[in-house]
């Protein structure tokens, strides 16, 4: 058996996979967010530790408590976890969606530079990443600053408590902005800037690799029977490509999760010269290029919890008829914006309505600017001369028979639906298989694991209307960029 934990934003996720590939598991604990000020996000890292070891108790229990060969990780990017010399949280993790860097991220951006960033690193400073976390620090908390022995991302804290092994792999790395991604390699001209040892720092493995086992004390305490190797793990997004097949050059899965991305394997490194999307390492040992958008599946929760107060999402939705006729657009940026933008401060909104206007349009119009908001990030991919035509499709999006047709169409991609939901969980379970010796390599595990259920492919006159949609859903950021709130 093999057990793969997502780490996500608001729960853990773990699931069980036997030796033919197949899920038999899953058990989620859920644990809270902290908001002290507005947009920060934090969180304490022992949430997960506790809710990780209290759901593979449940797990295993409810399974017979089987031998586990394997273990992996994958977990929400980007995270600044930090310990101190006696190996405490030193501080609450700040989280990928926070937004407290801004003078930072400037900082990085336009006096160290741009160019040089992306000469070092692939990439540009964004809000979340994790370099302008560490500044943040050492400006704001310069006595917490001083206390750092150890800096690891969400699911490498796990490994370390798990396992005993300080280490990373590359794909979670690369939103560190520290890691040469090219060249898979600490930047020494990065740790430069941001005041970083790289004693400081994980050792970087490939994904698959192992680094350890589950420590003796760990198995006793939650009746772990087995080898139980511990694999290096992966990033929420890689782990998820793995999980819907997406191994191999030019490969495509969209993820309509909490956030929403677009990501797009290569055999070779690529970068955007204008730095709208991420060029990361993928957890294959190979490369991908990433699209981020901050609120994606978060933008449906908001408007349905908090807007129409509903818990019905199905029965809202089916109120929802004409697709490509609507003329209400929706800027899905709650939380700022990442790709392609890197505009922190710019804001979600409603344009078009009128008296009029249903409050099944709004909403249409909501699922739509999610789906917007993706393409901005795949028209930079065909700039690059990557002609996508298909995708997979995972997240809590992909659930909802509308949202998929309004993705397809939108996009202009045909969507395949894998047969299992679990991505990120899945792909770390075929990361602890390979880990283990089980698999000669990712491709032939993932061609053996995971299965397509539904294809979803777009209508020629409905792409077409909204084609003319996202023409002009283009020109609205532009007109609310620089705005600012009361």
């Amino acid at each position: 058996m093999f057990v793969g934990i997502d780490l996500g934003t608001s729960a853990v996720k773990l699931l069980l996979m036997d030796g033919s590939g197949r899920v038999v598991g899953c058990q989620s604990e859920e644990y809270q967010l902290s908001f002290p000020k507005e947009g920060w996000s934090e969180q304490d890292p022992d949430l997960w530790l506790s809710q990780t070891k209290t759901g593979l108790i449940k797990l295993l229990r409810a399974h017979g408590d089987p031998s586990v060969d394997a273990i992996a990780a994958a977990g929400q990017m980007h995270g600044l976890v930090i310990l101190d010399e006696n190996d405490k949280v030193i501080r609450p993790a700040i989280l990928w969606n926070d937004g407290r860097t801004a003078s930072e991220t400037e900082y990085l951006n336009n006096e160290i530079g741009k160019e040089k960033l992306s000469c070092c690193t692939g990439n540009i400073a964004f809000a979340g990443f994790t370099a302008p976390k560490i500044l943040w620090v050492k400006n704001s908390e310069p006595e917490n600053f001083q206390k750092i022995r150890k800096i690891m991302l969400p699911k490498d804290y796990l490994v370390y408590k798990l396992s005993g092994a300080f280490t990373t792999d590359y794909s979670d790395a690369s939103g560190t902005l520290l890691l040469d991604v090219k060249n898979k390699r600490w930047s020494e001209e990065m740790l430069a800037i941001c005041d970083v040892k790289k004693e400081q720092l994980p050792l970087l493995r490939e994904s698959y690799e192992a680094v350890g086992k589950v420590s003796a004390q760990i198995k006793a305490e939650l009746g772990i029977k087995g080898e139980a190797i511990v694999a290096a793990g992966a990033g929420d997004n890689a782990a998820a490509a793995l999980g819907t097949g997406a191994v191999g050059n030019a490969k495509c899965n969209i993820s309509v999760g909490t956030s929403g991305t677009v990501f797009i394997t290569s055999d070779k490194f690529l970068a955007d010269e204008k730095n709208r999307v991420h060029a990361f390492a993928h957890a294959d040992g190979r490369f991908h290029l990433m699209g981020c958008m901050l609120s994606a599946a978060s933008c449906n929760k908001w408007f349905m919890d908090e807007i129409l107060e509903e818990k019905d999402y199905a029965k809202a939705q089916a109120k929802i008829k004409d697709l490509g006729e609507n003329k209400v657009f929706f800027l899905p940026y709650l939380m700022g914006e990442r790709s392609p933008h890197n505009d922190p401060f710019v804001r979600a909104m409603f344009y078009g309505m009128s008296l009029g206007t249903t409050r099944s349009e709004m909403y249409q119009s909501v699922l739509e600017g999610v789906a917007y908001g993706l393409r901005d990030s795949l028209e930079v991919a065909n700039s690059m001369g990557l002609e996508i035509k298909k995708a997979t499709l995972c997240g809590g999006g992909a659930k909802s028979p509308l949202w998929r047709a309004i993705l397809a169409n939108i996009l202009k991609l045909e969507l395949e639906i894998p047969e299992s939901e679990e991505g990120p969980a899945l792909g770390a379970a075929i990361l602890a298989a390979a880990a283990s010796g089980k698999y000669e390599d990712l491709a032939s595990a993932t061609k053996e694991i995971v299965k397509i259920k539904e294809t979803v492919p777009p209508d020629p006159e409905l792409a077409g209307k909204y084609d003319a949609g996202y023409a002009f859903y283009k020109k609205l950021y532009p007109a609310a960029k620089g705005l600012k709130g009361a």
